[in-house]
């Protein structure tokens, strides 16, 4: 009889990976996978291998909260080159119009940049993880193929340029989920006629987290090699953080098992509607049981359980 296959440790919990450059965010989760010896993982928003910061990973039970990851606004700030336009608005693409002699004032650019303010139209880059009819944009684009892409709708909170050097220049910026900054630079280097593209991006939060929750690769593994395990398991983030924003319900003993079981509940001080974040609670503890919404009835209903205790 053959031996079951080692399928790696029960780790619940997130870690805020400041991201290497030249890596894909898979092959950086997969990288912090092993280093747990997690059994499972995920992550939750994925950069350009050219960027760099701010990317939540989820382990384990963890990975049942990544949507709210997903959908959470993020912060990013990003060099840009002028002049120069590629054909996937970053240096790792092909340069397709350069513009030698030209004149941009920090003015010019500030002046720019009002027009990317509140809701916008963006149209997905070809470069991109987006799906026409199954394919990734990505892989179409490196077949040299340029299909049509639906605009979608984004919103910009904030975009201030930061420094100005010619040709570069930064740029911050707060926006909704599914921005794309090597858009805004492409668009960007069009309304000021001389092109432009990303040379650097770095996410500087996403939802909760930001850069001072953040540790590297390379720290972890020093961590695990003087510390052992424990030494890395201390950076988990609980299950329950990238929830922070919605209302903390708490329910008693019976309360908890019937949801536990599937049933809707009602329960005091209960929001009017919406999702909420259930505890378990207990005469010595608030244990993280899942993510519930509010039904017609005003009941609490069960809608993500969490298997394991959080922290």
């Amino acid at each position: 009889m053959r031996g079951r296959r080692n399928r790696g440790r029960d780790v619940n919990g997130l870690i805020v990976l400041d991201k290497a450059p030249g890596l894909s965010s898979n092959s950086a989760l997969q990288q912090v996978k092993r280093i747990f010896q997690a059994n499972k993982a995920g992550h939750g928003g994925s950069l350009d291998p050219l960027a760099t910061g701010v990317l939540p990973l989820c382990f384990g039970e963890a990975t049942k909260v990544s949507r709210f990851l997903l959908d959470s606004d993020k912060k990013y700030r990003t060099r840009m080159k002028l002049g120069v336009r590629t054909d996937s608005g970053d240096s790792e693409g092909r340069t397709i119009a350069v513009r030698e002699n030209f004149s941009v004032t920090p003015e010019q650019v500030t002046q720019a940049l009002d027009r990317f303010r509140g809701e916008i139209e963006q149209v997905p880059p070809m470069y991109s993880a987006v799906k026409v009819q199954g394919t990734p944009l990505y892989k179409l684009a490196r077949s040299g193929k340029v299909v049509e892409r639906e605009p979608r709708t984004v919103k910009i909170y904030e975009i201030a340029l930061t420094d100005f050097a010619a040709p570069e220049l930064e740029i911050e910026l707060a926006c909704s989920k599914g921005t794309y900054i090597r858009t805004i630079a492409d668009e960007l280097g069009q309304i000021l006629q001389c092109g432009a593209h990303i040379v650097a991006l770095r996410r500087l939060q996403a939802g909760g987290f930001t850069e001072a929750d953040c540790v590297t690769a390379s720290f972890l593994e020093q961590e695990k090699e003087s510390k052992g395990m424990a030494g890395i398991d201390r950076y988990l983030a609980p299950i329950d953080q990238p929830l922070s924003n919605l209302p903390a319900v708490m329910l008693p003993d019976i309360a908890a098992n019937q949801i536990r079981s599937g049933q809707a509940v009602l329960v005091r001080h209960l929001p009017a509607e919406g999702m909420v974040r259930m505890y378990h609670k207990t005469c010595d503890q608030e244990r993280f049981i899942g993510i519930g919404a509010i039904d017609e009835d005003g009941k609490v209903a069960p809608k993500r359980l969490i298997s394991e205790p959080a922290g």
